[in-house]
């Protein structure tokens, strides 16, 4: 998603002087959007955090909202995580809500006929919480260093 426009901001605190926008005056979002056949946005994802599995693009925005809209999770993320056989699969870190009994396989069958079967995440892993930053935006870049090798097949040692 590119954007232009007088309320746009000319530049970003950190990046050099005259450096956030393009030469043509556009500003690069960081966001993935389609725009339907009457005219309506949708923001997908991050760029930086959509994933690319087999060549098929998976939306974790999509993958979080479906977790979420289960009654026994408080809040989730969904990130990428390397894969031997399809470069990047999803995973699902789950926070529960308080005395919630719920298991991974339960949670990962609340997916079915909400998403195609091959957007469903590999892995849901339940924590006690999600690492933000000071403005309450989750860390996704913590999470895929910290859980990015979950699904890599590792030899013994």
């Amino acid at each position: 998603l590119r954007i232009r426009g007088h309320w746009v901001v000319a530049d970003y605190f950190g990046v050099e002087p005259n450096q956030t926008l393009e030469e043509d005056g556009w500003f690069e979002t960081g966001d993935v959007a389609s725009i339907n056949d009457d005219g309506f946005m949708t923001i997908r994802d991050r760029s930086k955090d959509i994933i690319k599995s087999g060549g098929e693009w998976i939306s974790t925005v999509e993958l979080e909202g479906i977790a979420m809209g289960h009654s026994a999770i408080n809040e989730a993320a969904v990130v990428a995580a390397s894969h031997d056989k399809w470069d990047e699969r999803p995973i699902l870190l789950a926070v529960k809500i308080p005395d919630a009994n719920i298991t991974e396989e339960e949670l990962l069958a609340h997916y079915q006929g909400k998403v195609a079967k091959w957007q469903i995440p590999d892995r849901a892993i339940f924590v006690e919480g999600l690492p933000r930053n000071a403005t309450g935006k989750v860390l996704k870049n913590q999470l895929r260093s910290e859980y990015g090798e979950v699904l890599v097949n590792k030899p013994a040692s």
